[in-house]
């Protein structure tokens, strides 16, 4: 049976024999496609300008077999001539029968041959492929995966995947990775490479890599730690990526090292988790120009959910009195925390810390002053240190945790840096509870540089001619810098003729010590900066600064009034 379907464009040709269907399409001309002669519409006229093949698929060995090719052209150039008949049907099939179209016993195959043997399968070629039937893509799978198999490479995974035709090609793949550093094992990681093209997968997403800072050597590092990017594109997934990072700040050549670090990011949707996180920080008083910072020095802050993650770690640490303006100054120096688990590090290490004998009113200050230490294994740290200034520096427990309240940086110092200034200090003959109590009022002097010391406490004795025992009353006297702050200001106070303590002209700004100068009395002494939790950093005797340091910003006022290390 012969039917036609007419399109504006295309003439498609069915037929049908023994229950298998071959189709062929044809272009035709604009003019006048058909003539009708007696109700039936018939073409007057046959076109071909490609080439078309007529695939048939054996469904029995009585069904009709087809040759690789067939030319239409050849077929119809026979019937070029209009069909006036009552029957167009058989003299339709009569024009084809005198091309090369054999009828017998109800069956017909067309050939370019007259052989009547034909091999089972010859499928034909198809633009740039092979286009092969069910028993040749089994046949080729299991060429394949014994390739494959062969090599060490498991291809379980590889079940639904479209493999290539021919062996030819996924040895070339194999070969390609292997070549940009990737392992067997690097490849049974993630077998689904396997699956991407060379040409147009994997040479244009490393080309770009290497354009956007990675540089070539570390191409198959990047592509083990995120060997899906093989399957992305570039112009509509990765390069979107690139250029929210670089309008978020980050400098060009640190793209490179950000997507080193953290290659999840070019999976990420930009209107996803990357704006939202974001956007948060934003909020609660980050400057964007410091995201771009934050990001390059821990680019994972990108894939974090703020609902999940950021929010509640923030919400937190500010129930503890840390002001979110201080918290944002925090997270800009130090973003990692947000990285910190909040039920299984976070909310232990805060539990471990009091449990040390730190106070709840403190903790704020604590987190300030070394954000880091809610991610550290704390309680073994806790455990070394505190066991070693009980015996070495002979400071109890509770002595231990006022040091660490002040300055919580020890619980990652190397307990040989902390002997060296307590060596030091017993040498010049001052005792050992002494020492003590000189490293609980200022724990800094640990992690003091002995060479230093040195300089000061001979100025001190020679210059000065005072005693020791006034650096064990103010053992910050070490923390001074001797030719930028001591040696100026005692020249100063020698040249009037004052007499006071080391206290008095050293622990205070500049402004305030030439007001004191000016003064005609010594007001009295006050203690050194604290943290009061639910508010601003304060200074005691702040009443008494100019009105100048009001205009002050609060991250200056944070920098000039918090003790760090």
């Amino acid at each position: 049976m012969l039917s036609d379907t007419v399109n504006y464009n295309l003439c498609f040709f069915v037929f049908v024999f023994d229950g298998s269907i071959a189709v062929c399409k044809t272009p035709i001309s604009q003019s006048p496609w058909w003539r009708s002669s007696s109700g039936n519409h018939f073409f007057s006229k046959f076109r071909c300008v490609d080439k078309m093949s007529l695939i048939f698929r054996k469904k029995s060995s009585s069904s009709l077999q087809l040759y690789r090719s067939l030319y239409v052209t050849s077929l119809i150039t026979h019937v070029s001539e209009p069909i006036h008949s009552s029957k167009p049907l058989e003299n339709l099939c009569h024009k084809l029968s005198s091309s090369r179209v054999l009828s017998r016993s109800s069956r017909l195959c067309f050939s370019t041959q007259s052989s009547n043997k034909f091999p089972e399968y010859e499928m034909p070629t198809v633009t740039w492929g092979v286009v092969q039937g069910r028993k040749e893509k089994l046949v080729s799978r299991v060429i394949i995966c014994d390739y494959l198999k062969g090599l060490g490479i498991i291809p379980d995974e590889l079940e639904d995947l479209e493999l290539p035709s021919t062996i030819e090609v996924m040895k070339e793949r194999v070969e390609f990775l292997q070549k940009i550093g990737l392992t067997i094992d690097d490849i049974n990681e993630y077998p689904l490479m396997l699956g991407c093209s060379v040409r147009k997968n994997i040479i244009p997403v490393l080309g770009y890599l290497e354009k956007v800072g990675i540089s070539r050597p570390k191409l198959g590092e990047f592509i083990k730690s995120y060997p899906q990017v093989l399957h992305a594109s570039v112009v509509v997934e990765l390069v979107p990526v690139i250029k929210f990072l670089r309008g978020i700040d980050i400098e060009r050549q640190d793209i490179g090292y950000v997507l080193m670090k953290y290659p999840e990011i070019l999976g990420f949707k930009l209107e996803g988790t990357m704006s939202t996180s974001v956007g948060y920080l934003v909020s609660i008083g980050v400057n964007p120009r410091d995201i771009g910072p934050m990001v390059t020095q821990f680019p994972c802050l990108l894939g974090m959910r703020v609902g999940t993650r950021i929010k509640p770690t923030v919400d937190y640490l500010v129930s503890f009195g840390i002001p979110k303006k201080i918290m944002a100054r925090m997270l800009e120096k130090r973003p990692n925390v947000l990285g910190y688990d909040l039920e299984e590090t976070i909310k232990p290490n805060v539990d471990c810390l009091v449990s040390f004998g730190i106070r709840r009113e403190m903790l704020a200050s604590v987190i300030a002053q070394y954000p880091q230490i809610l991610g550290l294994p704390l309680k073994a740290k806790l455990s070394s240190q505190q066991n070693f200034f009980n015996l070495k520096l002979k400071i109890d427990p509770e002595g231990f945790a006022r040091v660490i309240e002040k300055m919580p940086q020890i619980v990652s110092l190397n307990q040989t840096v902390i002997l060296r200034p307590i060596e030091f200090l017993r040498a010049r003959g001052i005792f050992a509870e002494d020492v003590a109590r000189m490293v609980i009022k200022c724990p800094q002097l640990v992690a003091l540089q002995v060479e230093s010391m040195k300089n000061s406490f001979h100025f001190l004795k020679c210059e000065m001619k005072r005693a020791f025992e006034e650096v064990i009353e103010f053992p910050e006297y070490f923390t001074y810098s001797l030719d930028s702050r001591i040696k100026p200001r005692y020249q100063r106070l020698a040249n009037k003729g004052i007499r006071c303590s080391l206290a008095w002209f050293l622990n205070c700004s500049d402004q305030r010590f030439e007001e004191r100068l000016q003064a005609d009395y010594i007001e009295v002494e006050s203690e050194g900066p604290s943290f009061f939790m639910g508010g601003k950093l304060d200074l005691p005797g702040g009443e008494l600064v100019s009105d100048e340091d009001e205009d002050e910003s609060d991250g200056e006022v944070l920098y000039r009034r918090t003790v760090s290390l």
